[in-house]
């Protein structure tokens, strides 16, 4: 089953599990996000890559309810999820797109990303960094909220087992971590100082990783 077919599949119970499945979650999605706006001047175009449901979409537009914002993502069963989230707001708008193909032709100012890059080989990853580099103006920013591989085999190994342990007993049914399982199959992570040195080499002048809890990290990238 590729992924769009996966989270299609899922669509509609994945922000009900989400916090289940990341023990981090008010750190990783809203503390780290309430870091970044507090640095930053109101975007005007925000692109949301891998979308899924709009989840990182809302807490960005908890802050910036002005800024236009379009998510982007190839699984359709997702994005209706996110079109229910922000129906009736004219300034929030969906598209089926796959961003390793193409990036849209509007001009952003700001690219945020949660738990999709992951999927990317190595390769595609790069390509996807120098196309945003070339893309964004100046003094724009990039930040992906991901899950991430220990960099050390052993070290992965512990974290693997760890996070597998917490969802086990999560509460989360059989199934729930079987279909989780599934999806594994489809990741294909780096290190945050892998990730981190394929946007310095991109040409970004200030890349930091703000937060990180063992598979979870943010990385934000200053053009």
């Amino acid at each position: 089953m590729n992924i769009e077919n996966q989270f299609n599949a899922i669509a509609e119970e994945y922000d009900v599990n989400r916090r289940k499945f990341i023990p981090c979650f008010d750190d990783f999605y809203k503390n780290t996000t309430e870091f970044i706006v507090s640095n930053i001047k109101k975007p005007k175009h925000i692109i949301d890559l891998g979308a899924g449901t709009g989840l990182l979409s809302y807490y960005w537009y908890k802050h910036f309810p002005d800024s236009d914002y379009v998510l982007v993502d190839i699984a359709d069963d997702m994005l209706n999820v996110a079109r229910k989230r922000f129906h009736g707001i004219n300034n929030v708008s969906c598209q089926v797109s796959d961003y390793t193909e193409s990036l849209l032709d509007i001009p952003f100012d700001t690219v945020i990303s949660a738990l999709s890059i992951h999927h990317l080989e190595n390769t595609q990853k790069q390509d996807l960094f120098l196309k945003l580099y070339k893309t964004l103006p100046t003094g724009s920013i990039f930040v992906n909220y991901d899950q991430f591989c220990a960099g050390s085999p052993e070290m992965n190994i512990w974290y693997d087992r760890y996070w597998e342990n917490q969802i086990s007993e999560s509460g989360l049914t059989k199934r729930d971590i079987e279909l989780w399982q599934e999806r594994r199959k489809l990741d294909r992570e780096c290190s945050v100082e892998q990730e981190t040195d394929m946007l310095e080499k991109s040409g970004f002048k200030s890349v930091k990783c703000i937060y990180t809890y063992q598979k979870f990290s943010v990385i934000i990238a200053i053009r």
